[in-house]
């Protein structure tokens, strides 16, 4: 994902990066071709053409203005509703790490074991939107959780198919193993015990949003559909423009399909949230802020500086 500062007007007009024209301009420059093509048409076999006015096309135009912007709104709520489940990951994460560090009962979260035991968890949970985070882009997320998790747990974790929901899994263990002490340093009470499965099981809510989303894309006969109709439009419009804008056919041709075809293709890419073009989701770097939220409140150093790339662009 690309994040900008905000910029000057000017300089918002020549933006490159993060932008969708790079993709674009081949296909802007065959729209060029076909205006020139039309004007050579309109010039020297009128005799035999089919002039068109610009009437059929100012209808079609506002239609499919209509359904990009039901598209457009159709991707965006699935990238907003993307975001929120990340945003909710890092609150409920913050919760657990709050409760397992003042939850016990006794001094044993003071030091010695409880505190390995605590440390333990903190890892355990830092490497959770990792996990995600590779499951959700279908990658490999072998070193990163080698480099976050104990040996054991690691093999367990790569031998299952859904990463995340083992990790969560141990993190319920790890409630149980603590309620399970009676009253000794650093054990659970029912209430705490109760109070960490809660948000545990908000954790369970968010990845399963997340799977939902991954899992459901939009209609594939929606999306053909408007990009047909893009296309079509914008290789017809300099046929229409021709009679009335003569040699500036070119120049209005091809700023009316950048509109309609950035549009389609920024909805292309909002649609899936979870991927690495430049309008998607900065995973890596939530990742990182997630695990570093949970680790300052331990005490512990961050970890951004180990593999974890962080993928917001400042400039």
């Amino acid at each position: 994902m690309v994040v900008r500062p905000h910029l000057h007007w000017f300089r918002m007009l020549l933006a490159w990066r993060g932008s969708v024209l790079p993709q674009l301009l081949p296909r802007l420059f065959l729209i060029f071709c076909i205006s020139l093509v039309a004007m050579a048409v309109h010039a020297h076999w009128l005799p035999i053409s089919v002039n068109l006015s610009t009437t059929p096309f100012s209808l079609i135009g506002i239609a499919l203005a209509v359904f990009l912007g039901f598209r457009n709104n159709a991707s965006y709520d699935r990238y907003w509703e993307a975001r929120k489940l990340w945003g909710q990951l890092l609150n409920d994460a913050r919760s657990l790490m709050r409760q397992a560090l003042t939850l016990p009962r006794g001094d044993g979260s003071n030091g010695g074991v409880a505190d390995a035991e605590v440390r333990e968890f903190m890892q355990v949970l830092g490497a959770l939107p990792h996990a995600l985070r590779h499951q959700l882009r279908r990658t490999d997320p072998r070193e990163d959780l080698a480099a976050r998790l104990p040996a054991p747990l690691f093999d367990r974790v790569m031998a299952a198919r859904y990463r995340p929901a083992t990790l969560m899994l141990w993190l319920g263990e790890w409630v149980q193993l603590r309620m399970q002490r009676n009253g000794q340093a650093g054990a659970f009470d029912a209430y705490a015990a109760l109070a960490m499965d809660r948000n545990l099981n908000e954790l369970s809510s968010i990845i399963g949003g997340c799977e939902r989303i991954v899992s459901t894309p939009l209609p594939f006969a929606y999306s053909v559909m408007i990009h047909r109709t893009v296309y079509f439009f914008c290789a017809a419009l300099p046929f229409g423009l021709v009679e009335s804008i003569g040699n500036f056919t070119p120049v209005f041709a091809v700023f009316v399909a950048y509109t309609f075809m950035a549009h389609e293709a920024i909805a292309s890419q909002i649609e899936e949230p979870f991927g690495t073009e430049d309008n998607d989701l900065a995973l890596n770097a939530m990742s990182t802020m997630i695990e570093d939220a949970v680790r300052d409140m331990a005490g512990e150093p961050s970890l951004a500086g180990s593999n974890a790339e962080r993928d917001f662009i400042l400039d």
